[in-house]
This record gives structure tokens, C-alpha cells and sequence, in this order.
């Protein structure tokens, strides 16, 4: 039972962070800046929403990780480098995620207001502007990898079955 519970936290978790992140780049962001009447709106509504994609994948894959560490030491030899890997792809998620939020965010928030508050109407040589678009590109490279990292976690999550080591139970 504990372990149906772990593999469940695992695949919620992941399903959340991955889903959100597709719902995001693929209907949140095109519609925000599709149907709002101004770039300053649209990019208000999409960095409130990155803000919360961003904790649900912090505390989605802190909870991943731990559950998976649970298992991976519970498992056989050759399960647990499937459970490493997706280890591994998740901290490199929740790092990316971290960086982003902490550091790209904060920064674009600043140049935002040093752009005079709405960027597209800011001058195409104000510093602020030149930075925030800069971090703009970074942080879509950013979203862009944590969903590679995520996908790939997936595939993982989906052979997990066919390893009959996954099933047993080794005494610690």
C-alpha cells in the first residue's frame, strides 16, 4: 500500500508540473496575449500565472523526488536507474524552476518598472526594455527545458512497469 502511495504522489506530481506547463505555453499565454486588449495586460496575467506554475512544480517536484528516493532504495539494482533518472531530470527541473522564479522573474520585474511600466511602450533602446526582452527569450528557453526534462520524465514514468524489479519489495 505505502508504495501505491508513493508511485501515485510521483505520477501526480508530475502530471501537474508537465500538464500545467503545456496548458501554459499552449493556451494561457497565445490567449492571454490573443483577447487582452494590451501587451501590459496579457504579460501581467502570464507572469502572475508563471508565478503559480512555478510553485506547483517546486513543491510538485520536491514531492517527486522524495517519493522517488523512497522507492529507488526499495527497489533491485536495475530499477533504480530508471528512478535515478528521473531523479536526476527533476532536480534539474526544480533548479531551472528556482532560477526562474528567484532570479529571471525579479529582474524582469525590475526592468519593467525601469522601462516605465509597460514595456511595449517603452522606447526600443531603453535599457530596461533591451533587458527585459533579453530575460524574455531566456526564461521561454527555460519553460522550454524544464518541459524536454519533464516529457522525458514521462517516458520514463511510462516503462516503469515492464521493470519486474519495480514490484518487489527489498527489506532495508
Amino acid at each position: 500500500m505505502f508504495e501505491t502511495v508513493l508511485r501515485a504522489v510521483r505520477l501526480l506530481s508530475m502530471v501537474a508540473w508537465v500538464g500545467g506547463l503545456i496548458f501554459f505555453a499552449f493556451v494561457v499565454a497565445p490567449t492571454a496575449f490573443h483577447l487582452l486588449p494590451s501587451a501590459h495586460e496579457a504579460g501581467l496575467v502570464v507572469g502572475g500565472t508563471l508565478r503559480t506554475l512555478h510553485g506547483i512544480g517546486l513543491i510538485g517536484g520536491a514531492a517527486f523526488v522524495l517519493s522517488t528516493a523512497i522507492l529507488w532504495f526499495r527497489a533491485e539494482v536495475p530499477a533504480r536507474v530508471g528512478f535515478a533518472i528521473c531523479i536526476s531530470l527533476t532536480a534539474i527541473m526544480i533548479a531551472i524552476t528556482a532560477y526562474s522564479q528567484y532570479v529571471i522573474l525579479p529582474s524582469m520585474e525590475n526592468d519593467r518598472v525601469a522601462a516605465g511600466g509597460a514595456v511595449e511602450t517603452a522606447d526600443i533602446e531603453n535599457p530596461g526594455r533591451v533587458d527585459f526582452e533579453r530575460l524574455h527569450v531566456i526564461s521561454e528557453r527555460l519553460e522550454g527545458l524544464v518541459l524536454l526534462c519533464g516529457l522525458g520524465v514521462v517516458l520514463v514514468l511510462s516503462r516503469e512497469s515492464q521493470w519486474p524489479e519495480t514490484g518487489k519489495i527489498r527489506q532495508i
